[in-house]
């Protein structure tokens, strides 16, 4: 669509081992005992999607007390957002040209604490928030058992927030914007096929962490709700790129982000 424009956010950077982004990336062996690890780093961003009717923010970043003890120690040791104090909503939205107030809809890819703790800036509004439907009660799910995955704060989402739940495998949002369920990752994993004028954006998010990802190579079993879900998403995500010979945009891959907003 000649009328729609998508403009990449970044919202800092997250340090972590790779083993936990790639599956078996280091492992000992009898003979090498004690492998090197690789401690890497990987982007947080958001998008905001211009159509005719919607100016759209995708996803909303992690909390920027991340660092100074809003998230539990626990995952901050495994995944250190080391710059989300720099990084504010409200801050990179103004840098990217926009204000809160220009957003008129906000689509949560999930509800992992680097994607919703943004929110409170939404607190309060009628700006409607979308989530797929299997993944706000496994949010609540896993933010209140022993069950579920560590990555909810319960604190992130459950606010006085305008929710509007997607059903089913794809939902159309705007003219140009349809929403793609791609479970596996988490049950209620959100991407996107954005048909942008110069070429389409698959936003595959989630579903692949980094290129290796995308090329098969699953994330840590720790990071995955349902393996074979998974493995299933990924194709569907390999079938619309052939289809439509879209750009994509991983989870949290820095090299194919800079590449992106070059």
């Amino acid at each position: 669509m000649d009328d729609l424009t998508v403009t990449f956010v970044d919202r800092g950077r997250v340090k972590a081992d790779r083993n936990f982004v790639v599956d078996g990336h280091s492992v000992a062996t009898a003979s090498n005992r004690e492998p090197t690890h690789d401690y890497e780093t990987y982007v947080v961003w958001n998008l905001v999607i211009e159509t005719p009717e919607l100016t759209i923010l995708w996803d909303t970043g992690s909390h920027p007390d991340a660092g100074d003890g809003y998230w539990p120690d626990p995952l901050y040791e495994a995944f250190a957002h080391v710059d989300a104090a720099d990084h504010p909503l409200e801050t990179d939205l103004e840098a990217a040209g926009y204000r809160l107030d220009d957003i008129d809809a906000v689509v949560m890819s999930h509800l992992h604490l680097d994607h919703a703790g943004g929110l409170y800036a939404f607190e309060g509004t009628d700006v409607p928030i979308y989530v797929h439907r299997e993944e706000l009660p496994f949010a609540y799910f896993s933010a209140n058992t022993d069950e579920g995955s560590i990555a909810y704060l319960q604190r992130d989402f459950d606010r006085d927030l305008n929710w509007q739940v997607v059903h089913g495998d794809e939902y159309h949002l705007a003219p140009g914007v349809e929403l793609l369920h791609l479970p596996g990752h988490t049950p209620g994993l959100l991407g996107a096929l954005v048909d942008r004028p110069d070429s389409p954006l698959l936003v595959v998010g989630d579903e692949a962490y980094v290129e290796t990802n995308y090329e098969g190579q699953p994330m840590a079993t720790s990071l995955l709700w349902n393996n074979g879900a998974w493995k299933e998403s990924l194709e569907r995500c390999r079938d619309v790129q052939r289809e439509t010979d879209a750009e994509i945009i991983l989870g949290h891959d820095l090299t194919v982000f800079e590449r992106l907003t070059d």
